[in-house]
């Protein structure tokens, strides 16, 4: 078991730490501006181009090029802006102190839930959408848009469960033995 504690020291285990980072910044960046995306869009378009500029198509487009490349918009960030804000937080940071964020998230049920209803909705949309509107929109933006729009709804669904009274189970996190410097 020293080992481990011994690996866990290594610059490996720190790009380790800061990898695993990076990914869930974009996960948590894709799901939040696909949850965003549409109503704000359809708002923008509306007001700005009228009702008849809305389409199937578009909304769907919008939805899926927001949250995988849409730009910073307030401290939320989409897929690459979550990615490289993570990267820059975690990569510069101290590497004790992002192993220990690194099983505090590990150990955090309502966001591994939030992540599971989210890639659970994001698949089974990406099916539903092409067979719902078919002959309205092009077929990568309603396989990618069904994603976005299922990815949101996987997150509505997680958080209307724990507003319900079933939230995630807490599990206590273990205490992290601390380093020695090399």
């Amino acid at each position: 078991m020293s080992d481990n504690f011994a690996v866990a020291a290594t610059p490996q285990a720190h790009d380790a730490d800061v990898e695993f980072f990076v990914r869930r910044g974009m996960t948590k960046g894709y799901q939040l501006l696909s949850l965003l995306t549409p109503p704000v869009y359809a708002v923008f378009a509306a007001s700005r181009y009228g009702r008849s500029h809305l389409s199937v198509n578009r909304i769907l487009r919008a939805t899926w090029m927001g949250g995988s490349v849409g730009a910073f918009v307030d401290m939320l960030c989409s897929i690459v802006g979550g990615g490289a804000f993570e990267y820059a937080r975690s990569a510069y940071s101290n590497p004790e102190k992002v192993r220990i964020r690194r099983f505090k998230a590990a150990y955090d049920t309502s966001s591994i839930r939030a992540d599971d209803h989210s890639t659970i909705g994001g698949i089974l949309f990406a099916v539903l959408t092409p067979a719902l509107f078919w002959k309205r929109a092009s077929s990568i933006n309603l396989i990618l848009g069904g994603a976005g729009i299922g990815s949101a709804v996987g997150l509505i669904a997680h958080h209307a469960r724990t507003i319900t009274g079933d939230p995630a189970p807490r599990i206590q996190v273990p205490e992290v033995p601390p380093v020695a410097p090399h």
